[in-house]
């Protein structure tokens, strides 16, 4: 028991040590606050928008501005995400918010001057489809940005957070200026956020990332558009976290109905029922981000996952077997920690498992799900209550997804199998190496995936003299010799690496490597580790740099230049 709680609190330090890296991490805390300002510009705008479109043409134009706003950019979504995958993601973000800021400016002044309203529904829908690369690019920006996958999950844990916090603080800060200013003032405020969005974006220093061209690329442009959707339908276990994300998305249309329904008509609490309603949503979504960040280093995350997944659909199923207040709020507040589980680990399985090249893409793809999912369910619910009345719609609805868990709860589980954060052990020797030491968190993780174990016993050739170069070594425990024409060059430690001239200079070996004592070492291929270092700039300065100072080394050893 003591040896359990002894774990947990060093678990809980780890995370906290985390959570804690990402704000230390310039980057990470820039881009961090520019999804809080362009979030918490989304929920006010849509509280402000929503406002006008009801003064306007009553509940009806409501509707049709959210069915206007939603099916394009669903559509655009996975489009979109190309931008990201071909061009500097911050660049993207900060053209994003830039034109969302001029865009929604444009509409303020449009509602200042009583414009007609098609005037300023246009410029609201082409807001919404604007947005549609942020959040795609923001995703596939913070594994380059985070320099330890345990910084990546931490990332994105203070990402949800943010957004559970923006669900509060956007339609509260509307709500609170609609009751003393106008409309006007609203969707200038928005719009400002947005400037500020696009500022701390333009702070952001990433390193120019060449992704190697792999089986995605494509060589026309609705080739690179669905390059997303090919990724997906090529690889079964991805493909079945994004359908359980889609069908999570499905059930949250039908629950953003019910909560009405639930609050007015079931539990008799009126309009502001809705608001509690919401509220208790929104509270559980920040403890469940809060809690998330426990996940923080954890190897395998499909079990949060389908946890998450399950908890969408339980309390409903509860909630309609026994429904008071206190139920209700309880209820959806377990909704709102398991929308946050499975954000986090939901958004870091893809990230390891998708290649950074088609990142952006495949968020897109997982975009136009949710708008599309969430556009559905919406409708759907109404057809469902009218059909089985609210009590047995909630039964209905929410055994949909643990049905779901049951049933492809353990094809999930083969991510964490494929893409599992590798040891700390492994991260520690990789992040040693000088030529990888640049590298990013996520990039770091990638290779460690990769490492190819070798045990070793002395006296064992491990590289010979006018072989073909093929791998990468590096040493975990104990020690090679180093000859050059049968001359002694050198004897590397635990720590110490070689091979990597052969690959980069693409010249057979001309030195021999011996296993010294019995070994243990860690092998990358060729493929794998030229892909990594050529496209990684600092990496490629930093292997250049041992390439020279190794090739001094053999020179003087050897009386020639010579490649390992």
């Amino acid at each position: 028991m003591l040896r359990c709680v002894q774990r947990l609190r060093e678990h809980l330090r780890e995370s906290a040590r985390a959570f804690v890296a990402v704000f230390r991490n310039a980057n990470l805390r820039r881009l961090e606050a520019a999804w809080a300002a362009s979030a918490i510009s989304h929920w006010g705008f849509l509280v402000a928008v929503s406002v006008y479109a009801y003064g306007q043409g009553g509940q009806q134009a409501v509707g049709l501005l959210f069915l206007l706003r939603l099916v394009p950019a669903a559509i655009v979504a996975p489009f979109a995400g190309v931008l990201a995958d071909r061009y500097r993601r911050e660049r993207v973000l900060f053209a994003s918010a830039l034109v969302r800021c001029l865009l929604i400016a444009g509409a303020a002044v449009g509602v200042a001057a009583n414009v007609p309203a098609p005037a300023v529904y246009a410029l609201a829908i082409a807001a919404t489809i604007v947005n549609a690369p942020f959040r795609s690019a923001q995703a596939a920006l913070t594994p380059t940005l985070a320099r330890t996958p345990s910084e990546l999950t931490a990332a994105n844990a203070v990402a949800s957070t943010i957004e559970s916090l923006a669900f509060f603080l956007g339609p509260a800060v509307a709500g609170l200026l609609l009751a003393v200013t106008g409309l006007d003032v609203v969707f200038g405020l928005t719009a400002a956020l947005l400037g500020v969005s696009a500022l701390l974006v333009l702070r952001i220093r990433a390193e120019a990332v060449e992704a190697p061209k792999g089986e995605v690329e494509a060589s026309t442009i609705l080739g690179e558009c669905l390059a997303g959707f090919k990724v997906v339908w090529r690889n079964p276990a991805l493909r079945v976290l994004i359908g359980l994300l889609t069908a999570q998305t499905f059930v949250a249309g039908f629950v953003m109905v019910y909560i009405v329904v639930v609050a007015i008509e079931l539990l008799g609490l009126g309009d502001s029922g809705v608001g509690y309603l919401n509220a208790a949503f929104g509270v559980g979504a920040l403890v469940g981000a809060l809690g998330a960040l426990g996940l923080t280093g954890a190897r395998r995350l499909s079990p949060a996952f389908v946890v998450g997944i399950a908890l969408w659909g339980l309390p409903l199923i509860v909630l309609g077997l026994w429904s008071s207040t206190a139920a209700a709020l309880i209820l959806f507040g377990i909704v709102g920690i398991g929308n946050s589980l499975v954000d986090v680990a939901g958004f870091t399985l893809v990230q390891r498992a998708v290649p950074d090249e088609v990142l952006a893409r495949v968020f897109g793809v997982i975009q136009f799900t949710w708008l599309a999912s969430v556009g559905i369910g919406g409708v759907l619910a109404p057809v469902m209550i009218d059909a089985f009345g609210i009590e047995h719609a909630l039964i209905v609805t929410g055994a949909f997804l643990p049905a779901l868990v049951l049933a492809f709860g353990r094809q999930v589980a083969r991510i964490d199998a494929t893409a599992a954060a590798p040891e700390a052990q492994e991260l520690r020797i990789l992040a040693s190496v000088p030529i990888f030491a640049p590298l990013p968190g996520a990039a770091l993780e990638h290779i460690a995936g990769r490492l190819v174990p070798l045990r070793l016993e002395a006296g064992t050739v491990i590289v010979r003299e006018g072989d073909a170069g093929d791998r990468f070594y590096v040493v975990v425990e104990g020690e090679v010799d180093v000859t050059a024409e049968g001359k002694p060059v050198s004897t590397l430690a635990p720590g110490g690496y070689f091979g990597e001239i052969a690959l980069l200079r693409d010249v057979p070996r001309t030195a021999t490597v011996n296993a010294r004592t019995p070994v243990v070492l860690y092998a990358l291929e060729r493929e794998d580790f030229l892909g990594t270092v050529t496209g990684h700039a600092p990496s490629a300065k930093a292997a250049e740099m041992v390439i020279s100072s190794r090739l001094s080394g053999l020179a003087t050893a050897a009386g020639r230049p010579i490649s390992t």
